[in-house]
């Protein structure tokens, strides 16, 4: 098939280009992110791949539907960004990567855990400085404390078994209970006694109408004084300005990000030599207990070589039968 790859970056075409040896589609790639106006480049292309921050909206999709794309593969997991009813109506098939590297986020988020506890960042450019003063670097042991996780699929329940090996207890909320995780000594619980309890929170649950902003003032006041609060999942789970003043105070005492609610005009671009526009993200990176990264937690390389080779895989499939296992329904 010939596909337009929207979002293209040198590492999709390396590991695209790597697999693709194999599946011999015709990959066009390009590096504006898809949206109405962007759509007309598709032309000529039997399916679109996009990314997480791509904007496969009605409008995106009437477009693309309008130049015979017929497929929409997701290199990611998760989908809440593409209208599902316009795809539908224009007869487009979603597909997705529903697993890709559960290890490649628990391990990230873990090093966001890490960096805030013992300051990381600080402490190294104190040193870069030629200060070696460890005044204001006090961590803790995460050792006896307690992880809430919200949020127990294969990177949720991967972050409790990290979390059980730094010798914590570990809560646990989620529609279902994991047998595994329940028989390792992960209690679950509902969300309020969670908050009460828990020094780490970590969110790895999906967004959906219920969970946006899971994390608000009310779930804020509930939270232990100074608790850590970890976002690795989807950023509209969290009402970022509520947590700005949840940090002002005190109530949070680290936050570390890899996503965030309005990242779509901010990750993955160059913004250093421009002055941000978004308020409440600049006035989340004057605090100095915060941490943010730019969604780069999937980032490695056998998280991408997975997604590679599973997308490929999906559009293979579709061009054969029409159909495909991984299609969102």
């Amino acid at each position: 098939m010939r596909v337009a790859v929207f979002s293209s970056k040198t590492y999709t075409r390396r590991f695209f280009d790597s697999h693709n040896t194999r599946f011999k589609h015709e990959l066009v790639y390009l590096e504006p992110k898809l949206t109405e106006r962007t759509a007309v480049l598709a032309e000529g292309c039997d399916a679109a791949c996009v990314f997480v921050n791509d904007e496969p909206d009605a409008g995106a999709l009437a477009a693309l539907a309008s130049r015979g794309v017929r497929l929409l593969a997701l290199r990611c997991a998760g989908f809440n960004h593409v209208d599902l009813a316009a795809a539908e109506q224009h007869g487009i098939t979603v597909v997705r990567v529903p697993a890709y590297s559960p290890h490649a986020v628990a391990e990230h988020t873990l090093a966001l855990m890490l960096a805030l506890n013992r300051r990381i960042v600080r402490a190294y450019n104190r040193v870069r400085d030629g200060n070696l003063e460890l005044e204001g670097l006090l961590g803790f042991d995460f050792h006896g404390r307690t992880a809430g996780i919200i949020g127990t699929g294969k990177i949720g329940a991967r972050v409790a078994t990290v979390m059980q090996a730094l010798g914590c207890r570990v809560l646990a909320h989620d529609q279902r209970e994991d047998p595994e995780l329940v028989a390792a000594g992960v209690k679950y619980t509902d969300l309020p006694a969670l908050y009460r309890a828990s020094d780490v929170i970590s969110l790895h649950c999906p967004l959906t109408r219920e969970t946006r902003h899971l994390i608000d003032s009310e779930a804020i006041a509930q939270m232990k004084w100074g608790v850590m609060l970890i976002n690795t999942s989807r950023g509209r789970l969290i009402n970022t300005a509520d947590v700005i003043a949840g940090l002002k105070s005190g109530q949070i005492g680290y936050f570390g990000i890899d996503v965030y609610e309005e990242e779509e005009s901010l990750f993955f671009s160059d913004l250093s030599g421009e002055i941000i526009q978004d308020d409440v993200f600049a006035r989340l990176l004057t605090f100095p207990n915060v941490l943010v990264t730019g969604h780069q937690a999937f980032f490695t390389e056998e998280a991408l070589s997975n997604i590679a080779e599973t997308t490929l895989g999906n559009i293979t499939q579709f061009e054969a039968t029409g159909a495909c296992d991984n299609a969102v329904r």
